[in-house]
């Protein structure tokens, strides 16, 4: 690996260093985060910013607490896989009802810390591994799933032994769902709220590792598309061992995306039927399980899932939902007509020129909105009065800025060019920036973005640091193009490594086909019932529009690489575009979306068992004869999202066919590609690029 490479690998990709997981405190005083002590630390401790004094206080370093990495139980291990955490030490942390003390599990082991400077954390008996401890209103009692049984300390077990996992989210909550938890305190510390999963329908998932034969495989319930999924109930635990289970059409809205206490007295709880096209917000009496309606949003296609915030009830009594408004009062809104838009009890309140994509919370009575505004790779906090439905800016500079909010506090975060910078403003107007202590970005890169064709495609170009015009470039396309992600960002690391591959000779190409979000509704809904003829189609003619603009792209040398989606758009490519692509590199890629999850393909494509030809149309595996171009596979032996049967499915078939092709099948690496394997595919992948299209 060269110098930037190994740069990368050991600083987490420039993340090392970098405060996360913000959470307020102690009504806006405290700000705890983890973070650790440097650029190549990958092993995150617990901290606290007073903001009274400014002060930030380590209060609790993992190799104080564990000298020797431990292993991480396996409920854990597969969580951190789901929300896309690749930290070591501390991953993850609890605040008690007051914001004065966390909880926190190492290694299986369970710790409390209160937030006093001179405080030291204490191990808390546990009955076995810890996963996903959560403290009660005073930080008394500890709540925690282990052995897929919830139990409490002090206290002992909760939870039934009846066969089922109880306080945990399963797959498709905390992979598709956005809902990563399944246990919840009520606001008095003296009930408990708890999901119970039941997983004996699913098939089983096995993953062996060739390059320990000796070890044996392991396994997880996965709910393949088309087939069944978990039967998830809510059960309330009160304090003198009473149980009742929260009564709702579990049959007809089978997922539970959300849900929390609102008072002692009151559950919100938000639940979708199968295919997602209807999103109820239910309230439930904890004393009797009965739940009442309180809104109900509807799309023919899916109602999207990317407003966090919503459904929500407001201060007071009103009901917050997000709707799209029709195209002929969306105005410039974006290519595709419509906005994401906010609505109180059914009345639109945002509108015209405005992408809303998250509800952060209020501040002195009005709404805190991350909103797009101008261009969709920017993004703007404003405030909204839920009254009369004014806007009022608060951070929109240029970047993508964000918010969070407590009692009167804000955490306001600016991520352009320049780096990521954050700051806490106080109620009372004095700010503090918590230490970053990151590497440096090594490159400040200023993609080339431009909308192009008749659907205002998203697209970002990257040239060789001091490119002379009129040297034409082989051209790699660099992409995800998959629902749920936007690649066009003014976020700045993800244009790092694409400078370095423009520095290795190419001209860099990114494009956001129709199916990406925070376009427009219209746009994000052209993937409905098809991923693979959309996410070429838009791909090759913004390719082409771009060559028109750049004369610099030399669409004679055209590679593709990308990762999951990406993959699959990039195998795609050079199997049913090979007269526009020359040479693939597709990792991870879900080559038949039968074998992919339910959740996520079903809200998209529908159920296989209705729909049979959307699946065969979007299947790799028919393709396979046709390959005429060069092409790299690579797949994580360990990887429980897309797993490696997808990749080696494309390969078998490519072989019966006699279609030559190159695998790189990697024992041990999961979805992430963790630990400096990403940079060195990228070693390997830059070798593949530059023979092929040389």
């Amino acid at each position: 690996m060269d110098d930037f490479l190994r740069l990368s690998a050991s600083t987490g990709r420039f993340t090392y260093g970098a405060p996360r997981a913000f959470s307020f405190g102690d009504d806006g005083r405290l700000l705890w985060f983890l973070r650790s002590t440097g650029p190549t630390d990958a092993f995150d401790s617990l901290w606290v910013l007073d903001t009274a004094t400014g002060t930030e206080t380590r209060l609790a370093d993992p190799r104080e607490l564990s000298p020797e990495p431990g292993t991480l139980p396996a409920a854990e291990r597969r969580l951190r896989e789901r929300i896309r955490l690749v930290a070591a030490g501390i991953g993850s942390y609890a605040l008690s009802g007051d914001g004065r003390s966390a909880v926190f599990p190492l290694y299986g082991r369970l710790f409390r810390v209160g937030c006093e400077p001179d405080g030291r954390p204490e191990e808390v008996p546990a009955a076995g591994p810890v996963f996903d401890p959560r403290p009660n209103a005073d930080g008394s009692r500890t709540a925690y799933v282990t052995g897929d049984a919830l139990h409490t300390s002090p206290g002992g077990r909760v939870s039934p032994a009846d066969g089922a996992r109880w306080g945990v989210a399963e797959f498709a909550a905390a992979e598709e769902l956005g809902r990563d938890r399944g246990h919840w305190w009520s606001p008095d510390g003296q009930s408990l709220l708890a999901a119970r999963v039941d997983e004996s329908a699913l098939p089983r998932r096995y993953f062996a590792d060739p390059a320990h034969p000796e070890l044996p495989a392991e396994d997880f319930a996965y709910p393949e598309a088309g087939g069944p999924n978990a039967e998830v109930q809510l059960w309330v635990f009160g304090p003198d061992g009473a149980r009742v289970r929260l009564d709702w059409d579990a049959a007809a809205y089978p997922y539970l995306s959300d849900a929390d206490w609102e008072s002692d007295g009151e559950i919100l709880l938000t639940v979708q039927d199968r295919l997602q096209q209807c999103v109820l917000l239910l309230s439930a009496d904890p004393a009797t399980g009965q739940t009442r309606e309180l809104s109900r949003t509807t799309h023919p296609h899916w109602v999207d899932p990317m407003v966090p915030g919503t459904p929500a009830r407001l201060a007071d009594g009103r009901m917050l939902t997000a709707c799209d408004t029709p195209p002929a009062t969306a105005g410039g809104a974006g290519a595709g007509g419509a906005a994401r838009a906010l609505a109180v009890d059914g009345k639109p309140l945002t509108g015209d020129g405005i992408q809303v994509r998250r509800v952060a919370g209020t501040h002195r009575g009005r709404l805190l909105v991350e909103a797009g505004r101008r261009d969709p790779a920017e993004q703007q906090v404003l405030l909204l009065d839920p009254a009369t439905g004014e806007l009022t800016p608060l951070a929109d500079g240029p970047g993508v800025n964000s918010v969070q909010a407590s009692s009167g506090t804000l955490l306001l975060t600016t991520a352009d060019a320049d780096g990521i910078r954050r700051t806490v403003r106080t109620a009372d107007g004095r700010e503090f920036e918590p230490a970053d202590l990151s590497a440096p970005l090594p490159y400040r890169v200023v993609p080339l973005l431009e909308r192009v064709t008749e659907h205002g495609i998203p697209t970002a170009v990257v040239f060789p640091r001091g490119h002379v015009p009129g040297r034409r470039l082989p051209v790699l396309v660099d992409g995800y193009g998959g629902p749920g992600f936007q690649d066009v960002s003014a976020e700045p690391r993800r244009w790092q490594h694409r400078q370095w591959w423009a520095d290795r000779g190419f001209a860099v190409v990114t494009v956001d086909n129709r199916g990406t979000p925070y376009v427009s509704p219209a746009f994000t809904h052209a993937m409905y019932r098809g991923f693979s003829e959309v996410t070429l189609d838009d791909q090759v003619a913004a390719l082409h529009a771009l060559a028109e603009r750049h004369p610099d792209l030399d669409l004679g040398r055209v590679g593709v690489r990308g990762w999951s989606y990406g993959g699959y758009l990039s195998a795609m490519a050079v199997l049913r575009r090979p007269d526009v692509f020359h040479a693939a590199a597709a990792g991870a890629a879900p080559t038949d979306f039968r074998h992919y999850d339910t959740a996520y393909t079903e809200r998209y494509l529908g159920l296989p068992q209705e729909h049979p030809e959307v699946y065969e149309r979007d299947s790799l595996i028919p393709d396979a004869p046709n390959l005429t171009r060069p092409l790299l596979l690579i797949t994580g032996l360990a990887d429980d999202n897309v797993h490696p049967s997808h990749t080696l499915r494309l390969s078998q078939a490519l072989t019966d066919a006699g279609r030559p092709h190159q695998l790189l099948a990697l024992p041990g690496v999961t979805h992430m590609t963790p630990n400096g394997t990403k940079e060195k595919l990228m070693a390997m992948e830059l070798e593949f690029f530059r023979r092929e299209l040389a």
